[in-house]
């Protein structure tokens, strides 16, 4: 069944307010209107005909904010089966989200006590602290300034590189479990300040990553007018071209997918194997995908009336919900105490709750709250966050651990 759709990709993360973000500070019109009537939805969100609305899931009806500049330039309109929008999104998704798996687990190592002895366990600079600043600084360029080009050439693209990528690059749950670590050691203080100091770095992150490609984009900007370079060539717009790009991703998944099974079989039962990581590429695709259905609750607000609708719930729910899985499984290896258990807890909390719980997302939200004519939405949203995901994790993690003894 083919149905005619006017899509619009959404930067997935922060797509809605690349406008207003990439705007001058002193613009204070464009900045002002920003987290009135904002929708962030990691997905692409489809603005198609009445009679249609009935086949389609929520999160591919529901409206955006885009401004309108942004939106006539990423308007298309092409003829795509649903199968071929899901299947596109899906393996975008999946592809990019383990990219962002292993790319997080090269920066724990890089910074990590075995080589640069930057960040470490039990510590305000926790192992995640590194991936988290890149994935928000990267926010800045590929959510933020040049998103609308992404989008130009493919949707599905933005899709995959913002909630994919960064968002599986950056992870909440992590940094949430260490703080609950080291409040569980007695540090109280310690953990506090890792909270406010990793909220810091993160928010001047992207900060940071959105100055930094404005410049780029000028200096581009310039080179292109006298070396001029069209990029009608490379813009999938069509069934075709949208068909083969799935396909590709989806053998890129099956390949992926099918090394990290051999590799999880054959160091599973090694000392010093890497099992956890190829399981992590196994299941962190479907942290992807929750997370990307849960964003359809993202600027609906809470029943008909849509109170509190500048509350993103659908990111709110995903690291919470990370957040207390992460403490249940943390409990559980402590409780189990054995190296099968061991990798297998590692694995999932690396792939799943990694991928399914993000900073990018979060922190890009915090940002625009913040440049918005209601800036205290982003602190208040930040500490909702943040003290429900930390006191669940307190009652998940430490006090069965404290009542029961374990070490």
């Amino acid at each position: 069944m083919h149905f005619k759709a006017t899509y619009i990709a959404i930067a997935t993360n922060i797509s809605s307010q690349s406008q207003e973000i990439s705007s001058p500070k002193t613009d204070n019109h464009e900045t002002d209107n920003h987290y009135d009537h904002v929708s962030h939805t990691n997905s692409v969100a489809l603005t198609i005909p009445q009679d249609t609305t009935s086949s389609l899931p929520k999160e591919f009806a529901s409206p955006t904010s885009v401004d309108s500049k942004v939106q006539q330039l990423e308007q298309k309109t092409v003829e795509l089966p649903i199968v071929l929008v899901y299947g596109s999104c899906l393996t975008h998704l999946a592809v990019f989200g383990i990219l962002g798996i292993l790319t997080r687990y090269l920066l724990q190592k890089l910074f990590g006590p075995g080589v640069a002895g930057v960040t470490s366990k039990l510590s305000i600079l926790y192992p995640d602290l590194p991936s988290n600043m890149v994935g928000s600084f990267l926010m800045g360029w590929f959510g933020v300034v040049f998103k609308p080009s992404i989008s130009h050439a493919s949707d599905f693209l933005a899709v995959g590189l913002t909630t994919g990528y960064l968002g599986s690059l950056t992870t909440f749950s992590g940094w949430n479990q260490e703080m609950i670590e080291l409040s569980f050691e007695g540090q109280w203080v310690s953990s506090m300040l890792g909270f406010l100091i990793g909220l810091f770095l993160v928010a001047y992150s992207i900060i940071f990553g959105v100055e930094t490609a404005k410049g780029f984009k000028l200096l581009l900007g310039k080179i292109l007018t006298k070396f001029p370079i069209s990029n009608k060539t490379w813009r999938v717009d069509s069934c075709e071209r949208h068909a083969v790009v799935m396909v590709l991703f989806l053998v890129m998944l099956c390949l992926v997918w099918s090394v990290s099974g051999i590799y999880v079989r054959e160091e599973f039962r090694e000392e010093n194997g890497e099992a956890h990581l190829w399981l992590a590429c196994i299941v962190g695709p479907l942290g992807v995908w929750m997370r990307w259905f849960l964003a359809r609750l993202n600027g609906h607000g809470l029943g008909k009336a849509a109170l509190l609708g500048w509350v993103p719930f659908g990111t709110l729910l995903a690291n919470v919900s990370a957040a207390c899985l992460m403490a249940s499984l943390s409990t559980a290896k402590k409780a189990v105490n054995t190296k099968t258990c061991d990798t297998i807890v590692i694995g999932i909390q690396l792939g799943f709750l990694g991928c399914l719980s993000t900073v990018s997302t979060f922190i890009a939200e915090f940002n625009a709250m913040r440049e918005s004519k209601h800036p205290w939405r982003a602190y208040a949203y930040a500490m909702i966050t943040i003290c429900i995901s930390f006191a669940l994790g307190i009652l998940i993690y430490s006090v069965p651990v404290w009542t029961k003894g374990y070490k």
